[in-house]
Parts: structure tokens; C-alpha cells; sequence
């Protein structure tokens, strides 16, 4: 019986990252170990970078597909399965494939290349995840059609997330190095903006760390591990004794309940000279919010607050 093949995914929060870019290199990286690489499918956008980074690498050729008069191109499945190499480079997994393919979707492609026993290195944006298509679409104002079942992704033995600050991702977008200068205006101003990026980034961010701890939990599980480790939300809470407590206090007990067993502990740091600098009512009522919301109250004394706090 063939062992199943390994997937492993490279994750983004928007298009222009670097996605694409990072399976190459990862590509060339093992091809140099020896390892045997094809690239079933890249989709370089033109872009000249990315372009150069196919290199050496061998390359399936695609398999062209006529539909409804127009000319396209898919990946051509029975031929990487022939090939039989030890690992393909699949881009975009959530594309949607051209009617009268063998299957709907390519992430159904990457099943049969893995039930086949080939290792398979792919890429897919947070917009694309199925949860997160209509959140994606009230922050971006832009529906996608594309979308892949996050049990996929949450299956990969490997998720890496390919991050980049808004703001670098915009300097590139500006350079010309995503999109051809006739569409950097529209984009920067549209889909690009500073905020849709942010949240993005966010979104994806957030859905890698919940992937990550029901990772932690199988091994857990599998391995009867019942004891605590230290990998939940700890999240400290300073307060001055001013009105502005309430408002942190209420923003870190939503922090720390993203995971199960997350903490809360708020601290206030009184001053050794026993002169009081914040109000003790004030105090005692932020002292009860905490508790009322799980979490625990810290008083200690000290003149250096950063480190007393730490």
C-alpha cells in the first residue's frame, strides 16, 4: 500500500506576499537535497520575480482545455501522476477548475497526487478559507468565488504563514512588483487600503494560531499529556487606578478568552512611600469587574513600575 504523501501550505493575508515566491524557494531548497521536484502549476502573474525563481526547476506542462470557444490552461493531473516524483509544486489551492477537468477543484487534484504517495507544497490566501469568505467580504467589499473547506488546510501537515506588514505590501504594490502600473492606483485605493490589509493580516494571524492549538491538542491527546503548558493567552492588565481601567480590563478578558484556559490578571503597582497616587475606590471597583470576569487582582508595591509590573 502506498503511503499518503505530505501537504504542506503557505498561508497569506493578501495577494502580493510572497506566497508563490516562498514555494519555489522551498522547491529549490529540497531539489538541491536530492529530492525529486516538479512544478505541477505556478501562477507567476507576470510578475518578473517570481517568474525568475522557477529557475532549473522541472515543469509539467500544463494541458490546455478549449471551453465555450476560449483556450485554457489546467493542470494536467495524469501526467504529474505519471511523472511520479517525490514532491509538486501546486499553486493556488482554492482555484476552481474549468468544467470537463477530472475534478471541480485543484484541492481535489492535491488529494489524488497524495493518495498517490507524492508530497505536495501549495499556497492559498485567508479570503479564500471558507469561514472566513463573508468576513473577508465586509472588510474588502470584494465577494470571492474561489474558496477551499478549512478541514483542507487544517489537514497539511505543514501551514506557514508568509506574512508582510500593510505597509511594506503597499511599497510593493507602489514598485509595480504585484500588479502592472495601470491597476497600482485602483488597488491601493480599493482592495489595498491600509485597513483591509490590517484586518487581514489579523484574520489570518488569528486562524493560524487556532489551527496551531488544535495541533497542540491532538498531540496532547495522543500522547496523554495532561499536565499544563505554558501556550495560552496570559494576558497582563496594568492599572492606574484612573477610569480608563475598566475599558483595558474588559478589552484583555476578551483577549484572553480566544483560547480555552486563557488568563487575566490585573495589576496595579502602589508606591513604597505609601502616598496615594490613584484612587482606591476607582480600584476597588476594577478589583471586582476582574473577578466578576475571571480573572485575578495583583496589588504591588514599587517605585520602578515596568519592572514591578513584570
Amino acid at each position: 500500500m502506498t503511503e499518503r504523501g505530505q501537504l504542506r501550505v503557505y498561508l497569506g493575508a493578501a495577494p502580493g506576499v510572497g506566497k508563490t515566491y516562498a514555494m519555489l524557494d522551498e522547491g529549490h531548497r529540497r531539489a538541491e537535497r536530492g529530492t525529486d521536484v516538479v512544478i505541477a502549476f505556478v501562477e507567476t502573474h507576470a510578475r518578473p520575480h517570481t517568474a525568475a525563481k522557477v529557475g532549473d526547476l522541472e515543469v509539467v506542462p500544463r494541458r490546455a482545455i478549449t471551453y465555450r470557444g476560449a483556450q485554457f490552461t489546467e493542470m494536467d493531473l495524469q501526467a504529474v501522476l505519471e511523472r511520479a516524483p517525490d514532491v509538486a509544486l501546486v499553486d493556488e489551492l482554492a482555484h476552481t477548475n474549468i468544467p470537463s477537468v477530472q475534478h471541480d477543484k485543484r484541492w481535489q487534484d492535491i488529494e489524488a497526487l497524495l493518495e498517490a504517495g507524492i508530497d505536495v507544497i501549495s499556497t492559498v490566501n485567508v479570503q479564500h478559507l471558507e469561514s472566513l469568505n463573508d468576513v473577508v467580504e465586509a472588510i474588502t467589499g470584494v465577494p470571492q468565488r474561489e474558496t477551499v473547506p478549512d478541514s483542507v488546510v487544517r489537514a497539511a501537515e505543514q501551514v506557514e504563514l508568509v506574512d508582510m506588514t500593510p505597509e511594506a505590501l503597499r511599497r510593493r504594490m507602489a514598485h509595480g512588483n504585484i500588479y502592472q502600473p495601470d491597476k497600482v492606483d485602483a488597488a491601493l485605493s480599493n482592495y489595498f487600503r491600509p485597513g483591509n490589509l490590517s484586518a487581514l493580516r489579523e484574520l489570518a494571524l488569528l486562524w493560524l494560531a487556532d489551527s496551531v492549538d488544535e495541533g497542540i491538542q491532538r498531540y496532547r491527546e495522543t500522547h496523554g499529556i495532561a499536565t499544563t503548558w505554558e501556550t495560552r493567552e496570559r494576558v497582563v492588565v496594568a492599572l492606574t487606578g484612573g477610569p480608563e481601567g475598566e475599558v483595558l480590563i474588559r478589552r484583555g478578558a476578551r483577549i484572553a478568552a480566544r483560547a480555552t484556559g486563557g488568563d487575566l490578571l490585573a495589576v496595579h503597582i502602589a508606591r513604597s512611600d505609601g502616598l496615594a497616587g490613584s484612587s482606591v475606590a476607582e480600584l476597588a471597583t476594577q478589583r471586582v469587574l476582574v473577578e466578576s470576569l475571571g480573572g485575578s487582582y495583583h496589588s504591588i508595591v514599587g517605585d520602578d513600575i515596568p519592572a514591578a509590573v513584570l
